[in-house]
């Protein structure tokens, strides 16, 4: 016969008002706000979060782009148009020495009339930091000349190449990233606050109001995004000033990104409006904006936030295809799609490839936002 086993259920009457045990692990598990399981759903996400570091990383250099720039914007290298990558080394002939380059030696090829560059293994030419180098205007504000990584003394550092009039890719990258990611945000503000406002109408009122809001969706959403994007931005003059034509693009991106984020908004609406604390603040003599913005709103913004980081990276890629196809941005604003314009040339990208190269950071940026918008909505799931 088996071995009867202990019994381990407490034989003792249960009060209900005694409170129950648990360990302080658990205890902050329940008691855990909304924002906080979010959070821990959302690490458990490793994609999405590595998606927020390197975006977090990519908004912050834009604050301080013209330290990280070794060149400035406009420097130009005449003697050295069309040159290729310089790669960064940290040995030479057996021994280190510290991060180098190699000097180019330019020749120009009578028999295909390509400029030919040689790198000079004989001159190992160290990197300078934290140094002093070309001028810049620190946001317009401040002058300085202070750079984390500066090119050798009397020598050259373009670690991307340069491009038709010499000037360094990757400081030109670094400066185009300032717009093209700012571009985003602040179309995406508008097409946040056109679809709650519109989108919250429509949901809380109903009937008429919103049908007639459908209508007008519709018809927006029935139109081609793109052939639309170009008829508005050639309409922009072209005397206007490259601040003003920075603005009416992310005027024209937020216009017509919202009725996504209206149809979203209008649908919780409909689901929410009818709820026992909706109605009990209603009876309360609340106002429609206050149970809209107070009641209604917070109890979905966890997935319009999502919603909004998956819709920045439509609105960098439609900035970077109208500055492609010459109705966007134009010089001297520089920004991703303004440096691919450069590469419409078939014969440019077959001598120079490096002219493509402003498209990484288009499809990393663009990647890293669909993922972190992945996992903010897979967070936001109360269901998950």
């Amino acid at each position: 016969m088996s071995e009867r086993l202990a019994h381990y259920v407490s034989d003792r009457p249960f009060n209900p008002a005694e409170p129950v045990a648990m360990s302080p692990e658990l205890e902050r598990y329940y008691l855990a706000s909304q924002w906080q399981m979010m959070w821990r759903r959302f690490k458990r996400h490793k994609i999405a979060v590595v998606s927020a570091i390197v975006l977090l990383l990519s908004y912050a250099s834009i604050l301080v782009t013209e330290f990280l720039a070794p060149y400035n914007l406009h420097t130009r290298n005449t003697e050295f148009i069309y040159a290729p990558p310089q790669r960064p080394r940290l040995f030479h002939e057996g021994s280190f020495i510290g991060p180098y380059v190699y000097p180019l030696k330019y020749s120009l090829n009578m028999q295909t009339l390509k400029r030919e560059y040689e790198p000079d293994h004989s001159q190992p030419q160290k990197l300078r930091f934290f140094c002093s180098g070309d001028d810049y205007n620190f946001w317009g504000l401040i002058l300085g000349s202070f750079h984390v990584l500066c090119p050798p003394e009397k020598g050259t550092a373009f670690f991307l190449g340069t491009d038709r009039l010499g000037r360094d890719m990757l400081s030109r990258l670094l400066y185009g990233a300032r717009i093209s990611l700012t571009v985003g945000l602040v179309g995406i503000a508008i097409s946040f606050v056109l679809g709650i406002v519109i989108g919250g109408i429509a949901g809380f009122f109903g009937g008429r109001t919103d049908a007639f809001i459908q209508r007008v969706i519709e018809i927006l959403r029935s139109l081609p995004e793109l052939p639309l994007w170009l008829a508005l931005s050639a309409a922009l003059p072209a005397n206007w000033s490259p601040i003003l034509v920075y603005f009416g693009i992310t005027i024209i991106l937020g216009l017509l990104d919202w009725p996504g984020l209206a149809r979203a908004v209008r649908s919780k609406l409909l689901s929410l409006r009818q709820d026992d604390f909706v109605v009990a603040s209603r009876m309360m003599g609340g106002r429609p904006p206050h149970i809209i913005g107070r009641h209604l709103v917070p109890n979905f913004m966890s997935h319009l936030i999502a919603s909004a980081t998956l819709s920045i990276p439509g609105m960098i890629l439609g900035e970077t295809a109208l500055s492609f196809l010459g109705l966007g941005l134009r010089p001297p604003i520089t920004s991703w799609g303004v440096l691919l314009a450069e590469a419409q040339n078939v014969e440019a990208i077959a001598l120079y490839p490096w002219l493509l190269l402003p498209m990484v950071p288009v499809i990393v940026v663009t990647l890293a936002f669909n993922f972190l918008g992945d996992g903010m909505r897979d967070a936001a799931d109360p269901y998950h």
